[in-house]
């Protein structure tokens, strides 16, 4: 909701834009000014959004009060005179109304005003948050942190699987299938080139005919794995 004020000197014209105000459903009135300086003091006790104000009032006008007023508050000016239309737009107002304001004319003008202070006070958007560098793995009847970054590479055996770490001279074992463990890895770093075995992207030194090779350990490469395999030596190649 906006809350609002409405601001003129004339009681008819005061009674009008009240009314215009309670047809704008995201509108809430939340006091009637006969001057700026009533406004003034509105503002000290009230959070004002939007501020409709005539410019010729007796005391203190309606540029003069924009000008002295907070910063957040917006202004839609009405007024029964087009030749202050430039120095309200030069105060920044939302918008300006000439006397008799059509009610569409009015809409569209707190329109304005509600798609400017959404945008305004528009939520940040969230962050994304950035993929999980790690997972957790059943060993042993604990949970095992393992990152990503560690592992050299997979080894399938029947009901479990070897995962060679970087950190470690032993193997973690573990019971889960190759396919439940590769759908937890990142393929951009890792890729499946055998039935038994997932490599590390990053570990693979060579790729000789049907064979990949992690420092001098031979892979073969599974008959199902072979496009697999080429569409990332291709990859990989394109990326240079």
């Amino acid at each position: 909701m906006l809350r609002c004020i409405a601001i003129d000197d004339e009681v008819l014209a005061l009674e009008l834009l009240e009314d215009n105000i309670k047809k704008v459903p995201y509108l809430q009135l939340v006091a009637s000014c006969s001057n700026a300086l009533q406004a003034i003091k509105v503002l000290q006790t009230q959070t004002v959004d939007l501020i409709f104000s005539d410019i010729q009032m007796p005391g203190l006008t309606g540029l003069q009060f924009i000008q002295s007023a907070p910063q957040q508050c917006m202004f839609i000016l009405i007024t029964a005179y087009e030749k202050y239309a430039l120095d309200g737009f030069n105060l920044n107002v939302v918008d300006y109304l000439v006397k008799p304001v059509e009610l569409d004319r009015f809409i569209k003008a707190c329109n304005k005003a509600w798609e400017l202070y959404r945008l305004k006070n528009k939520p940040p958007e969230a962050t994304a948050e950035a993929p999980a560098s790690y997972f957790f793995i059943n060993v042993d009847y604990s949970l095992l942190k393992v990152i990503y970054a560690d592992i050299i590479w997979i080894e399938g055996l029947k009901d479990y699987i070897k995962i060679h770490l970087k950190s470690s001279p032993k193997p973690v074992v573990a019971r889960i299938s190759m396919k439940a463990i590769e759908e937890q890895l990142p393929a951009v770093h890792f890729i499946r080139v055998q039935k038994s075995y997932i490599v590390s992207k990053d570990a693979i030194t060579a790729i000789r005919k049907n064979s990949i090779f992690i420092k001098e350990l031979e892979i073969p490469i599974g008959d199902n794995y072979r496009e697999a395999v080429a569409a990332f030596v291709k990859n990989s190649t394109e990326g240079n």
